[in-house]
């Protein structure tokens, strides 16, 4: 059970709660949150005129709502913000989504009642969830489109998926026994207004990517292996004259990894091989992977702080007596790091690719061509090095930055938008690629150590190589690969979390 209290979620319990973890929330939350809901209220009851309680929405702020209006008002506002398009987002999104917009009303800020918290808490554990369509977000007022829809399920429309089965949003909730929110003045506002679909995508992909490039050192290091390349530009002496975090991590795992190799052993004597050193795709690999996972250190700073901030607009601040306008919805922040975590883990994909050549190009390798036992009669690893250079094709176009495309909406009241969700889908795509490409990198490197045998790699390679071998068999005549690289996308994934 993960218990949230607006301030201390982490990327791991966002996870773990798209996974499927039931959430409650934290008791001393309840007292903060009534405190600025009862100051809300307040203003209806005193006549006072304030955006977002008692006025249109955006460049309608200059409307006044009277106040037998609200309900309807916020009822009309879920149902016209609810024109997302596109392929649904995932279950495990929706999940985060659900969790993150909770967490962020549970602050206390937003000025809902805890009925609202409990009520998206009551979904996620009985696993209502709502079907959300990707595509609709500019990132500017937060994720309008994808919350909308959320909201739509928790007032009793819109679409859910409910026990494996798509449904009316209405009839969800009843058969999982929750009653339909009614929503009050600021309600509606405070579940549409924030940065939680992009926070979500983000976070799952950040994880993912976090996982990838510590797998990066493992396939990277097998292929040293396969090719008998040197790793003396490992060496600790190298990464403390140029000390970054990242650099000096990869540098350290790559030693750890080939530490103990009977393949190693083999060439370390210069007269035997003649190799100086080896080609930057083998030697960078500290500067590489490390500049990688410090680009991942920096999104994941800034997740870590999203996740757990007052995104919607206006703000409640019952302690000063104050409900401020301002623009913490605006997903700049993150549109920016996902950005650069895309780039980042193109890059990635890009180094990993330019290893598999090395792999299946005989000029490069002195290995068979392609792997292959007989070559000619068999074509080997050829067409993976192909599906890795289409998905580095695909990975260059999505590395373009969203963040730096402004298009004004809502009248040129939001004038400056941040491209977020665009930012996080994309960043998304490009981990799933890389995936892809390490996984051909993996099975390709198990394949150029059959070569070698009855040398053994390094114990740490060879327990991953027994891995790789119980879903991959050693390539003895062509077969259909496409399986296999699809099989060994989840292994990268556990390898990665060590």
């Amino acid at each position: 059970m993960i218990e949230i209290d607006g301030a201390s979620l982490s990327l791991e319990q966002i996870e773990k709660v798209a996974d499927g973890a039931e959430v409650t929330l934290t008791p001393a939350a309840i007292p903060r949150i009534n405190r600025a809901r009862k100051f809300v209220e307040d203003i209806i009851s005193r006549g006072q005129v304030v955006y977002g309680i008692n006025t249109g929405f955006g460049a309608l702020s200059d409307v006044t709502i009277p106040a037998d209006k609200l309900r309807e008002l916020q009822l009309n506002l879920v149902r016209s913000h609810s024109c997302g398009v596109g392929e649904p987002l995932t279950e495990r999104v929706v999940r985060a989504m659900m969790l993150l917009r909770a967490n962020v009303l549970a602050k206390g800020y937003s000025g809902c009642r805890a009925i609202v918290i409990e009520t998206l808490l009551k979904m996620l554990n009985a696993r209502v969830h709502p079907v959300i369509p990707s595509r609709g977000s500019v990132g500017a007022s937060g994720d309008l489109a994808p919350l909308a829809h959320l909201a739509s399920v928790a007032i009793g429309e819109g679409e859910a998926i409910y026990m494996g089965e798509s449904m009316a949003g209405g009839d969800a909730m009843k058969w999982a026994g929750i009653e339909a929110l009614t929503l009050e003045a600021k309600e509606g506002l405070a579940l549409l207004n924030g940065t939680q679909a992009m926070c979500a995508v983000g976070s799952l992909a950040l994880l993912a990517a976090e996982r990838l490039v510590s797998s990066a050192d493992i396939a990277g290091a097998m292929t040293l292996e396969a090719l008998k390349g040197t790793p003396v530009a490992f060496d600790y002496k190298i990464q403390a004259v140029r000390p970054h975090p990242g650099q000096v991590k990869s540098a350290r795992r790559l030693r750890e990894l080939i530490e103990g190799s009977e393949i190693r052993e083999s060439h370390r004597d210069s007269a035997t091989d003649p190799r100086v050193q080896d080609a930057y795709a083998l030697r960078c690999m500290p500067q590489v992977h490390g500049a990688v996972r410090d680009a991942l250190t920096h999104a994941r700073r800034i997740l870590e702080i999203e996740i757990n901030s007052a995104t919607d607009n206006p703000l409640v601040f019952p302690d000063s007596n104050e409900v401020l306008s301002g623009g913490n919805f605006h997903g700049e922040p993150i549109a920016l790091a996902l950005d650069y975590a895309a780039i980042a883990v193109a890059d990635l994909g890009t180094i990993s690719e330019r290893r598999v050549e090395r792999l299946v190009n005989p000029d490069l390798s002195g290995l068979p061509a392609f792997l292959a036992l007989d070559p000619g009669m068999n074509s080997g690893m050829m067409i993976a090095q192909i599906v890795a250079a289409s998905l580095i094709a695909e990975n260059n176009v999505l590395a373009h930055p969203a963040s730096v495309a402004n298009l004004p909406t809502s009248a040129n009241k939001e004038d400056h938008v941040s491209m977020g969700m665009t930012s996080a889908l994309k960043f998304a795509q490009v981990v799933a690629n890389s995936e892809r490409i390490l996984a051909i990198e993996l099975m390709c490197a198990a394949q150029g150590l059959e070569f070698l045998k009855p040398l053994r790699p390094g114990p740490q390679l060879q327990e991953v190589y027994d891995r790789v071998r119980q879903i991959v068999p050693a390539l003895e005549r062509d077969t259909p690969l496409a399986g296999y690289i699809e099989a060994l996308v989840p292994l990268l994934g556990e390898i990665g979390r060590k």
